[in-house]
């Protein structure tokens, strides 16, 4: 059986649904389950997602529950994300935001900026999704990634490195998107969205015991291609998010040579979903359909289905 590395990069709500929809696509097509993955690497959605796999609980039912409809989806979304609360700590970004940002202009001015909404609501969301493993961690390795805005540097939670933390708490920490959320407090410090580093964080795979077959990877936010009518700001993000990419396969590639490695990214069939606004529910059932009904053609092509057959295809093994 090959070994595998899956990487769930970042994306908002809809981003969380085009992770589910191709890995659920995947599992249809091969019989390969995520959770045999090797190690999970998630970052932002692809952290929540990390979980759920993780938890054994990858299922249509993950986004979509029996008798709800799609406005009933955005709904239950909203309600257990976005918990209010009075906008705090302004202090805290003027000295770690706003004023580094003055002296080198950047993403830096965001961080720390005080928000109306809680990460706790990601927290509770994790919880019941994955039962008890939210107070815990995975036994498979898993990678979960955020940002440290005292030390600005992102932290990898589960490794040896960063602080032993529960995996409901590390995925608040790596989803606390800045402006949208206030800065995710753990023992003190402060973390947001992993996704302000990288939206990937793909080198992080370099960490398993032992060299992989094949490396996984889903960016959202690292399209290739854009869709007509496509804000400015969505081709800024996605370039971005292909040039942190490219460079961290590139460490991949020069330390495994033989691993094969394996991209997929949202068509513009898809983005048209996804986009404008990936936080908004409303977009989460509408990618997800179109994701499975992208993926149904992609993954039928020679160069994807070569590397799928090679490595996860369980049912030609039997």
């Amino acid at each position: 059986m090959s070994r595998v590395g899956l990487v769930l990069g970042g994306g908002g709500i809809t981003g969380a649904s085009y992770h589910l929809a191709a890995l659920l696509a995947i599992n249809m097509a091969t019989g390969w389950h995520p959770n045999d993955a090797e190690v999970i690497v998630g970052t932002s959605a692809g952290s929540f997602v990390a979980s759920t796999v993780r938890a054994g609980d990858l299922s249509v039912d993950s986004i979509v529950r029996p008798h709800e409809g799609r406005e009933q989806v955005a709904e239950r979304i909203r309600a257990q994300l976005y918990q209010r609360q009075r906008p705090g700590g302004v202090v805290r970004w003027v000295r770690r935001g706003l004023i580094p940002s003055l002296r080198k202009p950047g993403v830096t001015m965001l961080l720390g900026t005080p928000a109306i909404n809680h990460a706790g609501g990601i927290a509770d969301w994790v919880e019941e999704q994955t039962g008890p493993i939210a107070h815990e961690w995975p036994e498979r390795p898993t990678v979960i990634v955020a940002f440290d805005i005292a030390d600005g540097s992102r932290v990898a939670f589960g490794t040896e490195e960063a602080p032993d933390v529960p995996l409901k708490e590390a995925v608040a920490a790596s989803s606390a998107v800045p402006i949208i959320f206030s800065p995710y407090e753990i023992d003190g410090r402060y973390y947001v969205d992993g996704g302000v580093a990288s939206g990937t964080h793909a080198d992080l795979v370099l960490g398993n015991a032992a060299p992989l077959d094949l490396v996984l990877v889903l960016a959202p936010m690292a399209a290739e291609e854009g869709r007509d009518g496509a804000r400015f700001y969505e081709g800024i993000f996605d370039r971005v998010g292909c040039s942190a990419l490219f460079d961290e396969l590139q460490l991949i590639e020069e330390a495994w040579p033989d691993a094969d490695i394996l991209v997929l990214r949202p068509s513009p069939m898809v983005l048209e979903s996804m986009r404008p606004n990936p936080m908004e529910p409303a977009g989460a059932v509408p990618t997800f359909v179109r994701t499975l009904a992208s993926l149904r053609n992609k993954l039928a092509t020679p160069d994807v289905w070569n590397v799928l057959d090679r490595h996860l295809n369980t049912r030609t093994r039997r």
